[in-house]
Parts: structure tokens; sequence; C-alpha cells
């Protein structure tokens, strides 16, 4: 094994990579196309299906320990104000209460990105941490939360980020309001000069609303101390860092804590750090002796655990009369909550499309509301949507196919640092997926049907990371009855990790998927991997896995060289047996193999590579839809939606195909029915709960989706030439219906969510 130390500085949307990495140098052929393996790529059930469909997963929010108290955290219930006073006593007194903490006796906690204080008596936004009770069980914790006394001291507040930007607006914090401006360095060329030299130009505003992630499982975590030790068993994207985070705020070694999530009900981004209840609950253990067990509510989880930055974006485009784009323009304004955070959307208008001049102007506010938290694809969802609606603008004004539009003005570089990619089919994702779509047959000026129901159709294209990163171990240790055991410091957050790192090695070491075992989700037992979002975790992990298994090829050839006496390199491996040639009746099987070598188990290791030097690797995809419109009542429904993807090599056919439909689905919910809904007038949550904030059912799916996949694998990248999928599927869709209902009615509606209301309103004004 060959490895070597570098460092690892990233910063991808959101999600920041600091460290020292150990890598892999190893060279390790590509593999052929996925028609030629016999497992990669394959549409295998998933490994933990059985679990998950007969309700045997355990999931954190299951977990029981013996003695386990329950948790419970009070909120503030005003947006903007000063604790004078807080009594605690009679929940203190209320039956079967073990402790009560506010920060009246809680001690100082470092804490990441906010306040220093657990419980700070400056309460910023309804929801804000303000005392927590631990109790025999959740009932009676509620009932003894409800008799703690504050005494608020109102203060004025701001939930508009428009309004949080004046000088007189209330200030959040001392620095004041504005958490970034607009950043030096994100603008190119001379905007103002390609303008001049148009011959077209468009311009348009438009808004996005804040989204709530709302995954299945709500946050929750289960704490015990054992000692000086402490176990956590939470719902998260990254086990490695809730560990880290949590052993920093309590001031304890990180070797101290354990951190155990084997399944997770959906993230989405909400669950990529730890939260704070997170520490209360072990504050709660180490005062009481304990097990602690903290689960929020449907209306905590639409307050205070993060949702998707609203934007209000400023777009032009300036081309010359053959639809060469000459300049393009972005200013944004997004609100990230009461905390310092970012909202900016640029990105896709500063690399996806071949343009010299771009002027970017972003500002990210603070206002007195929950805060931001990466949400499936930060800032590419809001910026694909305005951008691909100028494009379309623009398109209609040369008279273009805004498909023939997109094409003219394809990348074939990074636009922002210069490197090549190291692959790019977007070109193919267009002539694929327009041919599966019958784009041509389809697209048509726009309100051509007659009657009140009329169909249109629309496109948006995609730009994402998803090339993963080091680093990212495995280990696998291969038993004597020929059983597999592989172990990685990563977590499936159900895209399927279980089942495609089993087909890894089963493609590798030739033997059934069903004699491996995947222990994912301990920082106790796996080597650490990074987190799981960004498109992070296929990419990243599946090379390590890939070499391990490849290893332990290796170490079974030389095992039997020594008792076949033949060279390694002169024997041949099938089907888990060894032989000098596939005709010699004298055979080694693994088990025999591992036998003679009296070892019960052999252990080999693997790492991912570092990326390639002079290359960036992205994803590009895009995305038609068709839909129908009633122009009585303004109902939208989605007919058809065909997505073809540039994300490298599919690991598993059909959990790639169940990533690109639940993103397209959230795609959906995010254009035609999301958006938590603030009352200016009181800094309240209006829709805090899965009644009011309308998230797509099964009935709003699509009669028909089509998932498509262009590129056979990124061999530049890795091994094993996979990039992510996971936010690439949800980026284009708002995008694409946004510019389908344009068609189909003639009028463009700029912000989402497309509602009934506005469809009619738009009409009747236009």
């Amino acid at each position: 094994m060959s490895r070597k130390i570098i460092k690892v500085d990233e910063k991808i949307d959101g999600l920041e990579f600091k460290r020292i990495a150990e890598v892999s140098e190893e060279k390790i052929e590509a593999w052929p196309d996925n028609d030629k393996l016999r497992y990669v790529g394959k549409p295998l059930p998933r490994y933990d299906g059985y679990d998950k469909v007969s309700g045997t997963a355990v999931y954190t929010f299951d977990k029981v320990l013996p003695r386990m108290a329950h948790a419970v955290i009070l909120r503030s219930p005003y947006p903007h104000a000063r604790i004078k006073n807080i009594d605690t006593s009679a929940a203190e007194k209320s039956e079967g209460v073990f402790a009560v903490i506010s920060h009246k006796n809680c001690p100082e906690i470092k804490w990441y990105g906010e306040s220093s204080l657990l419980f700070d008596p400056h309460v910023r936004y309804e929801g804000d941490e303000v005392a927590a009770v631990l109790a025999e069980n959740e009932i009676l914790a509620r009932s003894a939360i409800k008799k703690i006394k504050v005494d608020y001291e109102e203060l004025p507040f701001v939930v508009d980020p428009e309004k949080a930007m004046k000088e007189d607006a209330p200030k959040i914090h001392e620095k004041g309001n504005i958490s970034r401006g607009p950043a030096d360095n994100a603008s190119r060329g001379d905007y103002e000069k390609a303008e001049k030299e148009a011959d077209v130009i468009v311009e348009g505003t438009f808004k996005t609303p804040i989204a709530i992630h709302n995954p299945t499982e709500v946050h929750c975590s289960v704490v015990n101390w054992d000692g000086d030790n402490l176990d956590v068993w939470d719902s998260t994207q990254g086990i490695y860092s809730v560990r880290d985070t949590v052993a920093y705020s309590l001031g304890v070694p990180t070797e101290k804590v354990r951190v155990i999530k084997k399944y997770m009900g959906g993230g989405f981004g909400s669950k990529l750090e730890a939260g704070k209840y997170t520490v209360i609950a072990a504050l709660l253990a180490k005062r009481t002796g304990l097990p602690v067990k903290i689960t929020l509510d449907r209306k905590e989880m639409n307050l205070a655990v993060g949702n998707r930055p609203d934007s209000i974006q400023k777009l032009k485009a300036a081309a010359n009369k053959a639809g060469k784009l000459l300049g393009l323009y972005h200013h944004s304004i997004g609100q990230v909550g009461a905390y310092d955070g970012g909202a900016g959307c640029a990105w896709p208008l500063r690399t996806l499309y071949q343009c010299d001049n771009v002027k970017v102007e972003e500002y990210s506010v603070m206002t007195n509301a929950g805060n931001e938290r990466p949400f499936r694809a930060p800032g590419h969802v809001q910026g694909a949507f305005a951008l691909e609606a100028i494009m379309d603008e623009l398109a209609e004004k040369l008279n273009m196919d805004p498909l023939e539009l997109r094409k003219l003005n394809y990348a074939p570089k990074d636009q922002v640092w210069g490197p090549k990619y190291t692959s790019k089919m977007l070109i193919e994702a267009y002539d694929q997926g327009a041919e599966k779509f019958g784009w041509k047959k389809k697209f048509r000026p726009p309100a051509s049907d007659k009657g009140h129901i009329k169909r249109g159709v629309g496109l948006a294209s995609q730009i994402w990371w998803g090339g993963g990163t080091p680093p990212a171990g495995v280990i696998l240790k291969l038993n004597r009855d020929g059983s597999v055991r592989l172990i990685a410091g990563t977590q499936d957050i159900g895209g399927g990790t279980y089942t495609w790192m089993a087909q890894i090695a089963a493609e590798v070491l030739e033997i059934s998927p069903d004699k491996i075992e995947v222990i994912l989700g301990d920082t106790a037992t796996g080597p650490q991997c990074p987190v799981s979002g960004g498109s992070l975790t296929a990419p990243s992990v599946s090379p390590a896995v890939r070499e391990a298994a490849e290893n332990m090829k290796k170490a079974l050839l030389n095992a039997a060289s020594v008792h076949l006496d033949t060279p390694a390199d002169k024997l041949v491996y099938k089907n888990g047996v060894i032989s000098i040639n596939s005709e010699d009746e004298k055979k080694l099987g693994i088990s025999e193999i591992m036998g003679k070598m009296h070892e019960s188990t052999l252990v080999t290791t693997g790492a991912r590579n570092a990326n390639p030097d002079g290359y960036i690797a992205q994803t590009f995809g895009v995305q038609f839809a068709e839909v129908e419109v009633d122009t009585l009542t303004g109902e939208i429904k989605v007919l058809n939606i065909t997505a073809a993807y540039d994300t490298g090599r599919v690991l598993n056919k059909m959990t790639y195909e169940n990533q690109v439909e639940g993103g397209i689905m959230m795609g959906l919910g995010f254009a035609l029915t999301e958006e938590r809904v603030l009352d200016e007038y009181t800094g309240k949550v209006v829709n805090g709960n899965m009644h009011d904030y309308k998230m797509p059912t099964i009935i709003d799916t699509p009669d028909e989706i089509n998932v498509i996949s262009v590129n056979p694998g990124d061999d530049l990248l890795s091994n094993t030439g996979v990039k992510g999928v996971g936010e690439p599927a949800m980026i284009p869709a708002a995008a694409a219906i946004g510019n389908a209902v344009y068609n189909a009615i003639g009028v463009r509606i700029n912000e989402l969510p497309i509602t009934p209301d506005k469809v009619i309103s738009a009409l009747y004004k236009g």
C-alpha cells in the first residue's frame, strides 16, 4: 500500500474541509462499463430494505436505554427579547422531574457559529433556547416546562431582509445585520462594457421562499455517560462532525466521545452539524447520572433546526444577435436568520455558461428568525431558478430554441478558477434527455393551446460539485468461512450506502453481496470519512472500498502462491477461487486459503485518492418538464420530468433512480407548494407544522419520470469513476417547472412557490 499525507483545504457551498488527510497513491485500473460488470451498476435490492419496510430497523428515535430520562427544551415565544428573570422552582418540584437548567445554572459553553452561551438571556428568534427540563418521561417533562416563569423584555425585531439592511433597523447583533457582503473575487471582466456592446439585454427580479427540511425522522439524540466517556446516538449526517462539536463544546477530548448512527430518517443538510439539544442532553445526563433522550417535535423542527434561505435576485443577461453571452449580472439578498451564515446563490450564474464578464453582488442578512443551514444544494436551487428563467427570456427575445441557446453557451472549462473538468458530458445529457422527452416535438410558442387547460414544456440545466474528497478510509475483514465485513466511518442517510459498498467489494472479490456485512455509523470502529452532504459520500468512500477489496485480493493471491508454488502474477482469480489456470484441478477457495494460513480473519484497508491536480470535478445535468395548467383555477399538474445527468458511474441503478426521483419531488415542492410563512407583525411562524406547510405527496407525483445517466465513469477522478447525485437531483427541477408554466400560459411568474392564486393573478394582470 502506498500512502501520502496531503492538505485538504476546500470550501463547498456551506461545507468546509480544512484538514490533513492520508490518501492512496495506488494506481488501480479503471473498470469497464457497467454492462461488463457483475454487480456494480445493477439494480440490487437495498441491503437495509427489509429492516426498514418491516419496522425492525432501529433509528435514534427508537433507541431506548435502561433508566432513560427524557429532556424537553423551553423556547422563546418572541422573535427578540431579553430575559429579565427566570423562575424554575415550580418546574423543579414537579412530578418526575430530575433537573432543570437555564442560563442561571448552566456554564458558558463554546459553540461554533452562534452565541457562546447554551442558553443566552438575549433571545433572537422565536424558538431560541431558554431552558430545559429532564423528567421520567416526555409527558412529565412537557408538563413541568409549562411551569417555568420567564419575565421577558420584548425588543424591536425585523424579519424582512431588505428592511434589516437599513440603517435604522433593529440590530440583531452589535456588529450589524449584514452577515456577508459582496465578495471581492466574485466578479470578473467588465460587465458594464459588455452591456454597452450587447445587441440584446434581458432582466428580471426573482424571489424564492424559505424552505424547511422536514425529514421523516425528527432531530433527536440519546446520550449516556460511562465514567468520563460519552456515548451519543444521534440522527446525523456526520458522526465525526457531531463528535468533534460535542467534545469541543463540553471541553473533553474527542476520544472520550463516541457517536453512533445506524439508520436515519432523512436530513437533507439539516443534520450535518450537531445541535444544541445534544449538548443540553449531555449536560443533563452528567448532572443526574442518567441516560437522556431528547426528541424535538414538529414545531421545533420548523423553528430551530435550520432552513433553506430565501432569495431576492435581480439578474441581467447581455448577448449579441447570435445568442452568445457577453455579460451576466447578479444581485441578491437572502436572510440567514439570527446568527451568522451564508445565503449566496450566484454560483450557477458564475460557472454554468461561458461568459467572460460577470458582476456579482450578494448579501447575506441576519433577521430575527431561525437560522439557515445547508439544504440539498445550498444556493444552487435558488440560483438556478433565476438564471434558467433569464436564459429562457433571452432565448425568446432572440427567437431561439432555449435548448440551442444553452448549447451555444456551453462552458468547456471552469469559469471561476480556470482548470479543466475531470469530465463533462452536459451536451450528451442535453441530447439524450431531449430525445427521450420529445423536446423538438413538444416545444411550441408560449400559450399555444386553446381552451382553459394549457400544456407547456420547459428545461433547466445544473452544475454542482460532487467530486468527493479525502480523507475516507475503509477496513475490510475476511473471515475463514468466506464472509466479509466492511467497516467505514461514514453513514447511510437513505441513499443506499450500505448497498453499493457491498456491491463494490463483491465485484472485486467475485463473491455474492449476500456474504458481505457492512458496518457504518460509529466513530469507535470506522476510519474517518466525510460528512454525508454535498453529494460527497459515494465519490469519497467508494474508491476506498474498492482499494480495500483489491488489497484483499492481492493478499489472497500472495497466500495462494505459496501453497500452489506459483508466482502470484501467474495465478488466476475467478469467482473467489484461485488456480494456476482456469482448467487446473488444483484450486483454492477463499475458505481453504484462510485455513492454510491458520487465520480466522484477514484484514486490509483502503483509502481514497487525492483529487487530480490541475482539474476540478463537478456534476452536470438537465431536466425537462411538461406541465398542465388550468387557467380557471390556477392549478398546476406536472405531467412528465425527464432528467439526464453526468454524475459519473452509477453504482446501483435502482438507488440512483430513487435519488433522482426523490430530488425531483423535493424540487416540485419547492416550485409549487412549500414556503415558511412569517408574520412580519409578530415575528412568528404561522405554518410551523406538516398540515400547513405543504409538502408534495404521492398524489402530486408526475405521471412519468425518466432518469438517464450519460457518463459511464469519470476515470480521471478516481478508481470507481463516481460523482455524487444527491444535490444534482434537485437543482434544476423548480427552474424547469417554472419555465414550463410560462410556456403553458405565456405569463412569467418570478416568485416561488407558483401557487394557484399567483397563476390567476398573473393571468389577470397580463
